[in-house]
């Protein structure tokens, strides 16, 4: 099986999260991306909505 890369062709690292505010990986964890095992590269998916949830408001905490 292979794992598909998360990026959205947003590119733009957060100084503050050290992470992507397109598809919430590191700069390692993009850099390594195409040597990675599926393995590794299923651990990076599984922590991406933890990180997003983090750091992006759901829709129900947007002020009104």
């Amino acid at each position: 099986m292979s794992v598909p890369s998360p990026c959205q062709n947003l590119c733009r690292m957060n100084p503050a999260t050290g992470w992507c505010d397109g598809c919430w990986r590191t700069l390692d964890e993009i850099a390594a991306w195409s040597t990675m095992s599926d393995e590794d590269k299923q651990r990076v998916l599984d922590a991406l909505p933890a990180r997003r949830a983090e750091h992006v408001p759901a829709v129900s905490e947007t002020p009104r």
